[in-house]
């Protein structure tokens, strides 16, 4: 049994060495895994793979950075930002709409755009950074200002990001105020009951566009 034994440690042992020796070349050996390997709507390992982690319910807006990968097509790949008016320019493409959609739907608006100049095109959209989530603070807060909501966030942890209340603060007198469809709409907040844990449904996500006006 010996012998066997020391075959399959003889085995291993190569199969390790192939594999430290294909890393340091940058291919992989023959045996181990490919995974990350680019395929059609992935894009290639060239370093613009990453991006990051979208909220629920992201649309891209104005200031958004993008990377636009097109597969077996570099010369039309490029990174973007999305300008005020909601457009991004490509190679060939010109200017498309981008605002407003996810980054599948651009996918597939972008797809349709480059079909007219290459057949069957097939591009991955990849969201570099969000600029175009914002909200805002004024007031007496350390430190008021714009902040990017890149994720979810509370009143109490907007107004803690924001450096907190100053001394003088009308703690109980905070208001949100929030336009939806041309309107504004305003929500109290109290910040002694909440961080007492009472009417804590007082403090509630904030969305893009709020601004919290602490007096």
């Amino acid at each position: 049994m010996k012998p066997l034994l020391v075959r399959s440690i003889t085995i291993v042992f190569v199969t390790g060495a192939l594999a430290a020796s294909a890393a340091a070349q940058g291919t992989p050996a023959q045996g181990t895994s490919t995974e990350g390997t680019s395929t059609p709507h992935a894009a290639p390992s060239n370093g613009a793979s990453t991006g990051v982690i979208v909220p629920p319910g992201y649309v891209v807006g104005a200031e958004d950075i993008l990377s636009i990968v097109f597969w077996r097509d570099k010369e039309m790949s490029a990174e973007v930002v999305v300008r005020p008016d909601g457009k991004i320019s490509l190679p060939l493409v010109n200017d498309i709409q981008a605002a407003g959609y996810t980054p599948e739907e651009l996918r597939e608006h972008v797809e349709k755009a480059a079909s007219k100049f290459i057949a069957e095109p097939s591009a991955t959209v990849l969201v570099k950074a969000i600029n175009s989530r914002k909200v805002y603070i004024t007031g007496n807060v350390g430190k008021p200002g714009t902040y990017p909501l890149t994720g979810e966030m509370t009143v109490l942890q907007f107004i803690a990001l924001s450096g907190g209340l100053l001394e003088y603060a009308d703690s109980d007198k905070i208001v949100v105020i929030r336009r939806e469809a041309g309107r504004d709409q305003y929500f109290k907040f109290n910040y002694n009951e909440v961080i007492r844990q009472k009417q804590i449904q007082q403090n509630i996500l904030l969305k893009p566009g709020d601004t919290v006006v602490v007096r």
